[in-house]
């Protein structure tokens, strides 16, 4: 697991066995993460060449943690910090998922995820330590000007409408409807 810049997110790497009849690769070790990840729900979302979902996030306590992972295809995976207060607030980093590195993101809760899917077709798996709770998720939108996210160029985004009818990173903070840095740090600590 790499530390990325953001805290409360890292990005694993498998070593992959491969021979002529294949690859094995132990995609997921409860025991060797970082952050305590109990896994409550399963979510598989299968999206075509642009489909941009997110950026998402929950309400901390219980919040969403995401160990997420693209089994066929590729997509840009993005984490962004919501944490109102936190020293890297705003700040998003990202990484290509694919099939063929293997590769997965951890994101904490509090944090903001989104993907982007860069092949014809992209099937995502992602781990949640909750399950879905409608009346405490939220969305920040992932074309915010503000927050910069680089998505890749040459591809439209294509938004549900709830995420392109998301408020800002801005609106959102003065709604009061993002993380508190402090709160989330405290509720980490729970964890342990």
């Amino acid at each position: 697991m790499d530390q990325l810049s953001i805290e409360g997110s890292w990005l694993f790497t498998p070593r992959v066995h491969a021979d002529p009849r294949g690859a094995f690769l132990e995609a997921f070790k409860a025991a060797e993460l970082p952050h305590p990840l109990g896994v409550a729900q399963v979510n598989c979302s299968v999206s075509r060449a642009g489909v941009l979902r997110g950026v998402h996030f929950a309400d901390v306590p219980p919040g969403q943690a995401k160990y997420v992972t693209c089994v066929s295809g590729s997509v840009l995976d993005v984490v962004v910090d919501l944490r109102a207060g936190s020293p890297t607030f705003g700040r998003w980093e990202s990484a290509v998922l694919d099939d063929e590195t293997r590769r997965a993101m951890l994101v904490a809760e509090g944090l903001g995820h989104a993907f982007m899917a860069l092949s014809e077709q992209a099937t995502v798996v992602y781990l949640c330590s909750a399950t879905y709770n409608p009346a405490g998720e939220h969305g920040v939108n992932p074309l915010d000007p503000d927050l910069g996210i680089e998505w890749p160029a040459g591809l439209e985004p294509v938004l549900s409408e709830q995420d392109a009818a998301a408020p800002s990173l801005a609106e959102a903070l003065a709604a009061g409807l993002l993380p508190d840095y402090g709160a989330c740090r405290e509720f980490y600590a729970t964890l342990h």
